[in-house]
């Protein structure tokens, strides 16, 4: 664009809606596909019986996604691993990607007394940076490749600039209803990617709000469409189409990749979430076949909303008495279904399936 040097702060990023026609034929045709597979995925989650299964699983894979998009490298096995553990005993690159799951949670519980706003924003990026983070208010951020170590973005600089282009932001999001919602989704990233308000945590902080404006709106219950797989696979093409809004003023070509994303990624977690109801069905008459005084629908609740069980977390559950706990956790690992560890001081017992199942990239259920 004729106004857009990647070496100035872009104070001239124009307000929302954009100025040029965002809804082509491409765009509304993907909309359709989009829309069908997320609407499925909806389905698909409310028919697990226990909404803390997905709660509790899905988003630490988001959580783990989205911090390698920003090379912080943990593995989802360790997330799920250290989730209730004290802070003490984690590396730092697990700790920040469960500050981002702590985030994306507290975001989504946060909907039900007020709507997505700036404030969220700055919620969500306060918790995954575990220190109070507010609107910039100095210049000097600038995005720099890292290959070339040149400047390719430099965002709006000056915080009553900032303040008004998040607040058009917002303005656009609740009120532009004349566009589809996805294309409302693809715009809105660009556009708080583009602001930048943030030192740092920006790319995360606009992950999260994707998720929470699908929950906002009503196309999902519950933050279980996993979007950071898919730019993970498409990480360049992510950043490039982003760019090519400020320097070509392409926007068709960023909304048909989110809608890509969004498709892809619904039909992918649709697949998983029947995997992981098939797996729960095997597991449940597998332990009633073969452990009948053990089987106990709490129970296997609880060892898919936590794969990595402890005995507290029976007893706090109020499933049994601590000795009686220990004993049905042991007995599920002598038939295979859970498998005993310690980490220092830790007993935990593993369900290696689960575990299989949600990190492997296909959707197989292995049989006992």
């Amino acid at each position: 664009m004729a106004n857009f040097d990647p070496e100035q702060p872009y104070n001239d990023l124009p307000l929302l809606p954009p100025s040029v026609e965002i809804e082509t034929k491409k765009v509304l045709k993907a909309c359709i596909e989009a829309r069908a597979a997320v609407a499925e995925l909806k389905q698909c989650g409310e028919l697990i019986p226990n909404q803390a299964m997905l709660i509790n699983t899905i988003p630490v894979l988001e959580a783990q996604a989205s911090s390698e998009i920003e090379n912080i490298v943990t593995t989802a096995d360790r997330l799920f691993q250290f989730i209730n553990s004290p802070d003490a005993q984690i590396d730092a690159a697990t700790k920040e990607a469960l500050r981002y799951g702590n985030a994306l949670y507290s975001g989504f519980e946060s909907l039900s007394t007020r709507p997505l706003t700036k404030q969220t924003a700055i919620e969500v990026c306060s918790t995954i940076k575990g220190v109070d983070m507010e609107i910039r208010r100095v210049p000097g951020t600038t995005l720099i490749e890292a290959n070339s170590g040149r400047v390719i973005y430099t965002p709006p600089s000056g915080e009553a600039i900032l303040h008004e282009k998040l607040t058009n932001w917002e303005k656009f999001i609740h009120e532009a209803i004349e566009f589809d919602p996805l294309v409302r989704l693809a715009v809105m990233h660009y556009q708080f990617e583009a602001i930048h308000p943030f030192t740092d945590g920006n790319g995360r902080t606009g992950r999260i709000l994707n998720i929470l404006f699908l929950v906002d709106l009503g196309l999902l219950e519950i933050p279980v469409l996993y979007l950071s797989r898919y730019i993970i696979h498409h990480k360049q093409d992510y950043y490039d189409y982003l760019n090519r809004i400020a320097t070509e003023g392409d926007w068709e070509s960023w909304i048909l990749f989110m809608l890509d994303a969004i498709r892809e990624t619904a039909q992918w977690t649709t697949q998983k979430i029947r995997a992981i109801r098939q797996l729960m069905e095997i597991t449940t008459e597998y332990v009633k076949e073969t452990r009948p005084k053990v089987y106990d629908r709490d129970l296997l609740d609880l060892i898919f909303v936590q794969p990595y069980c402890r005995i507290a977390n029976v007893v706090d559950a109020g499933i049994a008495h601590r000795q009686t706990a220990a004993n049905y956790l042991k007995e599920l690992c002598e038939i295979g279904v859970l498998k005993e560890t310690k980490v220092g001081r830790d007993k935990l017992f593993i369900h290696p399936r689960f575990l299989q199942l949600l990190t492997a990239e296909s959707h197989t259920v292995i049989p006992y």
